[in-house]
């Protein structure tokens, strides 16, 4: 056999496999009780209504839904789309949004648009690790962003652009996660968000808004969406209906300055063509049928009383006086933990799988190779039943640890 590694292509030769992907292979045993996935609960598909909209869709537009489209999306959904970006003060038309085939596709398509290799990108600590994967293999080069509670810091992030504009770097953008990020759970504030504006448009460079969680908010006040605040066309906003409708339909899309879309449109043509028309046209008449506000009420309910019941796990089974910490988020899909320094959940994990409990490391989340002492843990899948055993079993794992450092 010829030598592949010789033959794959140096973007090919870039990617790495998901290290959640990776890690969730690990799970497929009896009795396992995995916080590590970041699935939606299958409880808050609406399946009685997707079935009905399939049907009629077939039905009444079965020579659209089955052929092939137009890269940018179906007007249908493009409109509704439009209407439901103003809820969020976001006032675009059709010719600003390009439908994709879910939000990671459209991380893909800015990676391919914008990225340059070795092109420095400035990224939050921690973020998406499916958005580091994406700008990877395009031969990004990322330097972190310190955050807290409230996201990003905003002094680092201007601190750091201002070195690379004097190093005349071709820096791109900021990729951001604002609400409820993955993994942290941290929403930023108001404030931080119209400093982040002021400095992408000060600095000339792009803003990248990734909001796959925006509509999970269990309680508190909604802040201003990016693109909202934004007047000069420099935030690119990447929404997605698989936390918010059903994720196996494969839909998200991207808001943006119409010449962005237009460029970020002939990339995708190149990569499939389209996006399923069939699947479009169940979301556009979902969202026409005004059934997505009460749909993604009923998934708040869910989520917040599983977010609730792991918030009180954690209090309930964690030793105390040990240096763990976790915020409760406000909405969105994780908690992160946060271990005492001499802790590794790296090294941790195997332990906890044979206990029959996972989570994700948090390392992952850190470009900078750090973040070894955090674990993101998903409360919307696993029951509450599990939710309560999984935390009890995972605190075991981190109180054995904690014995044997201290007997070394």
């Amino acid at each position: 056999m010829i030598d592949l590694i010789k033959n794959y292509s140096i973007t090919s030769r870039r990617v790495k496999g998901s290290a959640i992907r990776e890690l969730l292979k690990l799970t497929n045993k009896p009795d396992m009780i995995s916080f590590a996935g970041g699935l939606p609960s299958p409880e808050s598909f609406p399946t009685e209504s997707i079935a009905e909209i399939a049907a009629k869709v077939l039905k009444d537009k079965a020579h659209i839904a089955l052929q092939y489209t137009e890269t940018e999306g179906l007007i249908e959904l493009r409109e509704q789309v439009a209407i439901l970006m103003k809820k969020d003060g976001i006032h675009v038309g059709a010719e600003n949004i390009l439908i994709t085939a879910s939000s990671q596709q459209a991380l893909d398509l800015v990676g391919r648009v914008f990225i340059d290799p070795t092109d420095p990108l400035l990224v939050e600590l921690p973020t998406y690790l499916g958005g580091l994967q994406a700008f990877t293999a395009y031969g990004a080069r990322f330097i972190g962003v310190a955050s807290d509670n409230q996201g990003m810091i905003m002094e680092d992030l201007e601190s750091k652009l201002r070195k690379l504009q004097l190093s005349e770097e071709h820096y791109k953008f900021i990729y951001t996660v604002p609400d409820f990020q993955n993994p942290s759970g941290v929403t930023w504030t108001n404030e931080r968000r119209q400093k982040a504006v002021e400095l992408s448009n000060r600095y000339n460079v792009l803003l990248i808004d990734d909001s796959p969680y925006r509509e999970l908010r269990f309680e508190g006040k909604r802040p201003d969406a990016l693109h909202a605040i934004d007047k000069e066309g420099n935030v690119i906003t990447c929404r997605t209906f698989s936390k918010i409708f059903a994720p196996g339909l494969r839909l998200g899309w991207i808001v943006g300055h119409k010449n962005i879309i237009a460029k970020l449109s002939v990339a995708k043509q190149s990569v499939d063509l389209c996006t399923s028309g069939f699947n479009q046209l169940i979301a556009a008449e979902f969202l026409k049928q005004n059934l997505l506000d009460n749909h993604v009420k009923k998934i708040i309910d869910i989520y917040r009383v599983k977010r609730d019941a792991m918030d009180r796990a954690l209090e309930k089974y964690m030793p105390k006086g040990e240096g763990i910490s976790w915020m409760k988020p406000e909405g969105g899909l994780f908690l992160f933990l946060k271990l005492p320094e001499l802790l590794d959940a790296d090294d941790m994990f195997h332990e906890a799988i044979e206990k029959k409990v996972a989570y994700v490391i948090g390392s992952v989340f850190h470009c900078d190779g750090k973040g070894q002492n955090t674990m993101r843990l998903n409360f919307s899948y696993p029951t509450l039943e599990q939710i309560d055993i999984g935390i009890s079993r995972l605190a075991d794992t981190i109180k054995e640890r904690i014995v044997k450092l201290k007997r070394r």
